[in-house]
């Protein structure tokens, strides 16, 4: 599933696509066809992301995507010369004189109003890609008995993290991800939060979500330059290496199901 960073990024290449021009919103597949009516022929003024979540304002209607566990939105880095074709099941399009944008595949694709947005926002915990503090997070975990594994993916709790980062997260700050979340410590907690705020910008500005040290390190030094950052390959501390030796202390890196997806930890390195 897309994690907050795609999302973000998401919204960040529609305003430098659109934002600010009378856009033209169609349905090639049909599904969404009554939905990209009311749409179509309005200014894109802005296009917003909290968690997974994708807000884009279109006159006085907004666009709201989940992408879901399948979803993608493409868009054209460079502007259409010809022929625009379809390809794929698009639910939604959106396009000027020289880009487009088309959806495929999402979990949720709807015109909502601006209260409605309001009221789906007020759902979610603190995205780390928009809030400095996660103190409202903070308050929900120290309070809860569920694991912290768990407590990461839940979307009202915190916006934006998927499994992905959870894995990561947790092994770089050595937590044990079955701790429950009222054992958990405020430093460790505090370790986690930045941790992101340092993590899902790097996954904005890559399309990747970056994690080992070295590579953290060369993707913010580069950006520090004003450079453009090329990764060649993603890896990972222990996403996906189930029975694989921990980069950290050789021993096996461990899987099992947690809030329905496979968590991967190193028992070692992350000893209760």
């Amino acid at each position: 599933m897309p994690e907050g960073h795609t999302l973000h990024r998401i919204a960040r290449d529609l305003d430098a696509a659109f934002a600010g021009q009378a856009v033209r919103v169609s349905s090639p597949q049909g599904r969404f066809a009554d939905g990209a009516a009311l749409l179509d022929g309005g200014v894109l003024e802005e296009a917003r992301a909290y968690g997974k979540h994708l807000f884009v304002e279109i006159g006085e209607r907004i666009l709201h995507v989940h992408l879901g566990l399948i979803g993608t939105f493409t868009i054209d880095e460079v502007a259409y010369t010809g022929e625009r074709p379809v390809i794929g099941r698009v639910r939604c399009r959106i396009e000027s004189e020289a880009h487009v944008a088309d959806l495929r595949g999402p979990m949720r694709c709807e015109v909502i109003t601006p209260e409605d947005e309001t009221a789906t926002v007020a759902k979610l915990g603190p995205d780390p890609l928009r809030d400095v503090s996660g103190d409202v997070a903070w308050t929900r975990i120290s309070r809860s008995k569920k694991s912290v594994a768990a407590l990461l993916m839940d979307q009202s709790v915190l916006a934006g993290v998927g499994n992905v980062y959870r894995c990561e997260v947790l092994f770089r700050a050595g937590i044990d991800p079955m701790t429950p979340g009222q054992r958990l410590g405020r430093e460790q907690w505090e370790q986690v939060w930045a941790d992101l705020r340092r993590l899902l910008p790097l996954g904005i500005a890559t399309s990747r979500i970056v994690t080992l040290p070295e590579q953290v390190e060369e993707v913010e030094a580069t950006l520090a330059k004003g450079d453009e950052v090329h990764l060649t390959e993603r890896a990972s501390f222990v996403y996906k290496r189930t029975g694989e030796p921990c980069l950290v202390c050789g021993n096996p890196v461990q899987a099992s199901d947690v809030a329905g997806r496979t968590l991967y930890w190193c028992p070692v390195c992350q000893r209760a």
